[in-house]
C-alpha cells in the first residue's frame, strides 16, 4: 500500500463506471442479459485486439437486433433499472469533492447509462461511447465510439489540460487490465475489485494499488485528501 504522506495532494480522481461506480460488469453485458444474447466470444478477440472498438459495438448490436428489431431508447433505459451503484460510491464521490476533489467518469460503457450515473452523483464531467439513434428514436446499426477501451490515457491528458491538473496529483480507478491504459505517466493509479483472471494478473505485474471487495470506500485509504 501506497504511504498517503509520501504522495502528492490527490486533486483529481478518474473512475471507470462499470464494476467500479456501479455493480455491474459491464453496461454492454447488461445488455446481452437483457436480450439474452451472448457475445463472449467477440468480448475475448476483442480483448486480444483482434477486432476494433467500433467493430465491437456493431457486432453487439447486430446480436440484440437479431432478438429485436426495431428496438426503441426507452427500451434500454429500461433494461438498466435493476442496475445499482456500487456500495460507498456516493458517499466516496461527495467526500472528494467535499475537499475540492475534480471527479470525472471516463468510460467505455453505454453513454446511456454512464450519463445517468454522471447525474446521479453529480459528478465534474464524463464521456462514455453510445449509440446512435434513427429519426423515430430506434437504434441504428452502428455505435460511437468517442474513447477506445484500451486508450482512455489519452482522455485524461485532456481532461487534466482542459482543467489546469497537474498529472502528479491525478488517481485513475479501474477494475479491469484494459483500464490500465488510464494510468498514464506521473500518475496514480488503484485497482478495485478485479473479477476476470487476466485483470488480476496484469494488476499484479503493474505492481499497482489493488482493493478487492465491493465497497468503493476501501479506495480512500489511498488517496490523500489533506
Amino acid at each position: 500500500m501506497s504511504n498517503a504522506s509520501e504522495i502528492p495532494l490527490t486533486k483529481c480522481v478518474v473512475f471507470d463506471c462499470d464494476g467500479v461506480l456501479v455493480d455491474a460488469v459491464s453496461s454492454w453485458r447488461t445488455l446481452h442479459d437483457h436480450f439474452g444474447t451472448d457475445n463472449s466470444l467477440h468480448l475475448q478477440r476483442f480483448i486480444r485486439g483482434e477486432i476494433t472498438d467500433v467493430e465491437f459495438m456493431r457486432s453487439d448490436i447486430q446480436m440484440w437486433k437479431a432478438v429485436q428489431d426495431p428496438i426503441f431508447r426507452d427500451e434500454l433505459f429500461r433494461a438498466y433499472s435493476g442496475v445499482k451503484l456500487m456500495d460507498g460510491a456516493r458517499e466516496v464521490v461527495e467526500e472528494l469533492q467535499s475537499n475540492g476533489v475534480f471527479v470525472a467518469i471516463v468510460s467505455a460503457g453505454v453513454d446511456l447509462f454512464v450519463s445517468s450515473i454522471a447525474a446521479m452523483l453529480k459528478v465534474d464531467d464524463w464521456i462514455a461511447n453510445g449509440f446512435v439513434f434513427n429519426d423515430d428514436d430506434s437504434l441504428s446499426d452502428e455505435g460511437v465510439c468517442r474513447l477506445h477501451a484500451t486508450g482512455k490515457g489519452d482522455v485524461i491528458h485532456r481532461l487534466l489540460q482542459m482543467n489546469n491538473l497537474d498529472v502528479e496529483t491525478c488517481v485513475s480507478v479501474g477494475d479491469s487490465e484494459m483500464d490500465l491504459s488510464m494510468h498514464v505517466d506521473g500518475s496514480r493509479f488503484i485497482g478495485f475489485n478485479p473479477t476476470r483472471d487476466s485483470s488480476i494478473a496484469a494488476f499484479n505485474d503493474a505492481d499497482i494499488d489493488v482493493v478487492n471487495g465491493k465497497d468503493l470506500r476501501a479506495i480512500l485509504p489511498f488517496l490523500r485528501l489533506q
